[in-house]
């Protein structure tokens, strides 16, 4: 069983919650349900839940701030917002687990079974600590994202980031170190996650870091020189973007 602790505001979302779980996720048993930051500051610790169900804006402060307030966070989280694409961001980069309110019987099953083959994890720690490192710096434009490989998780910092390349479902990173990961989210998961740091993909197999851009070969349809000494090819459909992008560099 995984014991669970919800922390939201109102109580209507309270019971639908306590009552989704009750009837899809019956490996889940609530242990308690707090009403805010200072009432979840004060249970959590005391009841030391495998998983917490947290909602975002509460009226005496964040479900960021009850995080960092917290010592102990080796329970595994799961967001429970309204739509609030700044902290989804900050959450998706964190590789962290969100539901969107009204809440959807298959998302929460899904969320729910990846928490339970986690359980207590001290990674736990170190995403959260990504995430509230992003939330302060900036939101809408994060420093760290935490990519997951088969056997661990990593902490990196994006602008070390040259590339990345689609391996099937997979997609491998290079780093400006010389060091690779195979990450098990797929190439358009990390497009969607990466534009806002103006990383372009050239062609359906690649991404790219701008700031890692040496040249273009115009020979052979279009490829970028990267300064790893990788040339990427360029997709006809995006020559005209990429040489654009290039002539401001």
């Amino acid at each position: 069983m995984l014991r669970a602790v919800i922390v939201e505001d109102e109580k209507k979302s309270q019971d639908a919650l306590t009552a989704m779980l009750s009837r899809y996720c019956q490996q889940v048993d609530i242990v308690g349900i707090a009403d805010g930051v200072e009432s979840g500051l004060k249970m959590i610790p005391k009841l030391q839940p495998d998983l917490l169900f947290l909602d975002i804006q509460m009226p005496d402060g964040s479900g960021f701030k009850l995080l960092e307030l917290l010592g102990d966070r080796t329970f595994q989280v799961i967001f429970v917002t309204a739509f609030d694409q700044y902290a989804i961001k900050a959450i998706r980069y964190s590789a962290l687990d969100y539901l969107l309110k009204p809440i959807i019987p298959d998302e929460l099953i899904r969320a729910v079974e990846k928490a339970e083959k986690k359980k207590r994890s001290d990674q736990m720690n170190e995403n959260i600590r990504v995430l509230l490192e992003n939330i302060r710096s900036s939101v809408e434009k994060p420093a760290k994202i935490v990519l997951s490989t088969t056997e661990q998780m990593y902490v990196v910092d994006i602008d070390t980031i040259i590339r990345c390349e689609s391996d099937n479902y997979y997609t491998r990173f290079y780093f400006n170190t010389g060091k690779t990961l195979l990450v098990s989210k797929t190439l358009k998961e990390f497009e969607e996650l990466l534009k806002d740091h103006d990383f372009i993909r050239p062609h359906k197999s690649h991404l790219v870091n701008p700031g890692f851009i040496r040249g273009y070969q115009r020979q052979e349809g279009g490829q970028i020189l990267m300064t790893d000494g990788s040339t990427i090819p360029v997709s006809r459909r995006k020559r005209e973007q990429v040489l654009r992008m290039i002539s401001h560099l």
